[in-house]
């Protein structure tokens, strides 16, 4: 089959690889007919290369149709069509039932001390081949995969397997009271979502982004935009009564603009070997903290602050006096996708399409086409926000 894997830092290539087949009594094997480039692709792109090896596949947004499963799964049957969630979750472990899927005991990585084990994500997170590729195996397909009907358009669904409910957790952690304000910094696709959640539950919602394409995107859908600048923090204070937004989404994460030191520590990680450059990333402060920092300093007093945005490094200064004299309040962590399906199905396939689902995606390519559109995304060229493959 074709496959999209990573070659290198910012090099990604099409090539043939073994047709996956079923290991496991758990397992299926699923058509793909949709699957999405997502900003932590990106980090794999760009950041996060000392922990991916030549060949490996990437991708964890995909949807498709189960040709395939396993002598022990009796949920799906060949022809089903499902939405594949990003984290590999058994179902039946004390975490998966508290609704933390995404720290599942079956499929955390003890090699890393890392959570559950990802789609397409590097060896901190299993090495499992993702689905940016014309069929995926799926581990533990009698508890995770989203079955769906046959009607509606993938675009209706196809968030589902990442970016809707990680915008969904990221702003119920907010916990933003009654009538209150919520600021989204960051309007790549979660913050878009982050943005429109917010509006959907009620809220006041003003989002942060240097883009004009993106904040244009999220007015479409009665957001408040401000460009981000180095008063930023004093424009929020300004909008809310001087004292800032009752909570924050920082949808944007590692590879936040404006932050020279960030950006100078990730590009010298680079260029070390693997094994220094993991141990660099595991024992130093290497994200961009830019974003970050503005959330911590805009919020209210009292208030909360939600990162849905990936950080990866250990040892990233944070302002920790700040932080207790405000009495903030931090959530964070990936997304329970299995958590949030109930609540999100309903919504994708109500016919007035209260989030938005079929406006996001600004570019569709077939797979041979993926290399130039993880280019475009990363660049943020061409009005880029979304990219679909199609397989």
């Amino acid at each position: 089959m074709k496959a999209l894997t990573w070659q290198g830092k910012r090099s990604v290539s099409v090539e043939m690889v073994p047709d996956p087949v079923i290991e496991k009594g758990t397992d299926a094997i699923v058509r793909i007919t949709s699957s999405a480039i997502c900003g932590s692709d990106l980090h794999l792109y760009e950041v996060l290369g000392p922990y991916m090896k030549a060949g490996d596949i990437l991708g964890h947004e995909p949807m498709g149709i189960v040709e395939e499963v396993g002598s022990e799964v009796r949920n799906l049957k060949p022809g089903d069509r499902v939405v594949i969630p990003f984290n590999i979750s058994c179902g039946h472990c004390w975490m998966c039932k508290q609704g933390l899927q995404s720290q599942c005991e079956t499929t955390q990585v003890h090699a890393h001390n890392s959570g559950a084990s990802l789609f397409g994500f590097s060896e901190l997170y299993g090495s499992v081949p993702g689905g940016q590729a014309e069929y995926l195996r799926v581990p533990h397909a009698d508890y995770g995969p989203i079955k769906v009907g046959h009607e509606l358009p993938d675009e209706r669904y196809l968030y589902l397997s990442d970016i809707l409910p990680t915008a969904w957790q990221g702003v119920k952690y907010a916990d933003v009271p009654a009538g209150g304000t919520l600021a989204v910094f960051g309007l790549g696709p979660v913050g878009q979502f982050a943005s429109r959640v917010g509006r959907h539950l009620g809220q006041r919602v003003i989002a942060i982004e240097p883009v004009p394409e993106r904040r244009r995107m999220a007015e479409r859908h009665g957001v408040e935009t401000i460009d981000f600048t180095e008063d930023v923090s004093d424009q929020l204070r300004d909008m809310t009564d001087g004292r800032g937004p009752d909570a924050v989404v920082d949808a944007v994460g590692m590879e936040a603009h404006n932050s020279p030191v960030g950006a100078f520590a990730q590009n010298a990680v680079g260029l070390l070997p693997d094994a220094l450059a993991k141990k660099a990333m595991e024992t130093a402060g290497v994200d961009r903290m830019t974003v970050l920092h503005a959330a911590i300093d805009s919020v209210r007093r009292g208030g909360t602050v939600s990162l849905s945005g990936v950080y990866g490094g250990t040892a990233s200064p944070m302002p920790l006096l700040s932080m207790f004299d405000k009495q903030i309040q931090l959530r964070m962590g990936q997304c329970n996708v299995r958590r949030w399906t109930d609540e999100l199905l309903p919504l994708v396939e109500d016919s007035a399409d209260p989030l938005g689902v079929m406006d996001l995606k600004t570019h569709e390519v077939d797979l041979d086409g993926a290399a130039a559109a993880y280019e475009i995304f990363q660049k943020k060229e061409d009005g880029c926000i979304k990219v679909v493959l199609k397989p």
